[in-house]
């Protein structure tokens, strides 16, 4: 099994300087600390918890609170948060507030008692978290005043805007799935800029609004925006059903670039996070914060990625009320609705 004393010998190093840059301890540039955690990594060195603990007083633990594992995009983060823990010789125990706040303090209070050294948390919607005795890291969105680590949520919404507008796009329906998320105000912000002054944008929310876009079509709407690639999957088959195709009869785009956004026909242009980016950064601050040492320099929220695929089309004009005339005709012939 490999140890501090070996990968000091393979690097020219001291073990101290070794031991420092696994534990996030003491001086060591972050340069030579990712080439020492690499070689760590790939010599599969583990740390023993029990020596760690009873030299430094820590666990060598991390606590990770997710909002909602049902979500597909959590698991990926919570994914890569691991990845990011295990580089640097840690663990991570991981509590799921199923988007409960009470259950939320909960499970914060809970890893606390088990002697987590320091709390990552990706908050429910419309809440924050209460100040605990350990160092903790919040990801969530640039808008809110207690975030640690973002990705750029209105940046991306930016991009797809100006991806629509380009296409000729002026009358806009931005569907969210629930009005107290912040991230999801700043994409719809981000989308209202990008579409520029001259578009006419519409937002509804949740499944009345899902059920209301058909409608908004109708009456010349072009494109549906999203606020996540699970919004948009829904969109999608409430235009079906009214005998509405995308991007034939109006554009539809989602975000995060889930692995559905490849499955869905036609597959879904939409804007795709850095997790890894994310999950680094986060780590790097909350290793800081444990060990007692400052910040690093405050860092701009991490940019998103345009993915461009079949869903966006140039608005094509025309009356699209006969369309869902004659659907809802053949559905029910009584023309009940």
């Amino acid at each position: 099994m490999a140890s501090l004393k070996q990968i000091a010998s393979d690097l020219g190093v001291s073990t101290a300087t070794v031991s420092n840059a696994l534990s996030g301890k003491g001086r060591v540039s972050e340069e030579l600390a990712e080439k020492i955690r690499d070689h760590a990594s790939r010599l599969g060195y583990r740390p023993s918890s029990a020596a760690r603990a009873l030299k430094t007083g820590q666990s060598g633990i991390l606590g990770l609170v997710m909002p909602d594992l049902t979500n597909p995009l959590f698991p990926r983060i919570a994914q890569n948060l691991s990845i990011a823990a295990e580089a640097r010789g840690l663990g991570i125990l991981i509590a799921d507030s199923r988007g409960d706040a009470a259950r939320q303090d909960e499970a914060l209070a809970q890893l606390v008692g088990r002697g987590v050294d320091g709390i990552i948390i990706v908050p429910r919607l419309g809440t924050a978290p209460p100040q605990m005795d350990v160092p903790m890291v919040v990801i969530n969105t640039a808008s809110d005043p207690r975030n640690t680590v973002a990705a750029d949520h209105r940046g991306g919404g930016r991009q797809l805007g100006a991806h629509l507008g380009e296409l000729g796009h002026r009358n806009v329906v931005l569907l969210g799935g629930n009005r107290a998320s912040e991230v999801q105000q700043d994409r719809m912000r981000g989308m209202t800029e990008g579409l520029g002054p001259e578009a006419h944008t519409c937002a509804v929310w949740g499944e009345e609004g899902m059920s209301a876009l058909p409608g908004l079509v109708a009456e010349g709407a072009t494109c549906v925006m999203a606020t996540s690639d699970l919004l948009a999957l829904g969109a999608h088959s409430h235009l079906s059903r009214a005998g509405l195709s995308v991007p034939g009869d109006v554009s539809l785009t989602g975000f995060d670039d889930l692995p559905l956004a490849t499955a869905m026909h036609p597959e879904l242009t939409t804007i795709a996070q850095d997790v890894e980016a994310i999950a680094d950064q986060a780590l790097d601050v909350l290793t800081l914060r444990i060990a007692g040492r400052p910040d690093p320099a405050p860092v701009s929220a991490i940019p998103m990625r345009l993915v461009l695929r079949q869903s966006t089309w140039p608005p094509r004009r025309r009356d699209l009320s006969v369309t869902l005339s004659s659907h809802h005709s053949e559905t029910d012939p009584t023309g009940a609705k």
